[in-house]
């Protein structure tokens, strides 16, 4: 007996949501990962399950996810709206073909130059408020130029700020390590 074509449309009972979903998740892992494997691409799949249980795939680099937040980040902004438009045309091809009623246009669409001039004022705002703020830390080496209670409290929560970042990095740093050190068992197991 051959398979028959689904109509894709919402599940309605839960319980079968659940299973199918499930079924299709362990499929998409694994194309995820031979996609990951066989083009040497980073792959990071994120899912939610119908019961809103997460569910994260990283391609093979443990940092997988990390170096793709970054390039994405460094990217110039007119390439990331370039990639989001094409992104939207492809949606609204799919969409149309499979006659769904979702439309990819109704999603917020921002004109690159109002965006633009947005991020700028948003930019300067931050830059003044960085001067600002550079000029308490600087008069911090002197308690005498302290002129009231604000900048006190401003300056502990500087220091509270900084010993958390200094805390988060530490132990991102050990997790990296631990995970080299049991590669480097795991390689030193396949050898012997």
């Amino acid at each position: 007996m051959g398979r028959r074509k689904l109509k894709i449309q919402r599940l309605e009972d839960m319980k079968a949501r659940q299973a199918k979903y499930s079924k299709r998740k362990k499929g998409i892992l694994k194309k995820a990962k031979e996609l990951s494997i066989l083009c040497d691409v980073e792959v990071v799949l994120l899912l939610s399950s119908p019961s809103g249980k997460p569910t994260l795939f990283v391609g093979q680099d443990p940092n997988g996810l990390y170096c793709i937040l970054q390039k994405v980040s460094n990217m110039p902004f007119v390439e990331r709206e370039e990639r989001r438009a094409y992104t939207l045309e492809m949606l609204k091809k799919f969409y149309v073909n499979w006659e769904s009623k979702f439309d990819p246009l109704s999603l917020p669409r921002n004109n690159n130059v109002d965006t633009l001039k947005l991020y700028e004022d948003q930019l300067q705002e931050l830059k003044d408020k960085l001067t600002k703020k550079s000029k308490i830390l600087r008069d911090w080496k002197y308690p005498e130029n302290v002129e009231d209670l604000n900048q006190i409290k401003f300056m502990e929560d500087h220091l509270i700020v900084s010993l958390n970042g200094l805390r988060n990095r530490k132990n991102q740093l050990a997790m990296e390590q631990q995970s080299k050190e049991r590669y480097l068992e795991g390689t030193e197991n396949l050898e012997i």
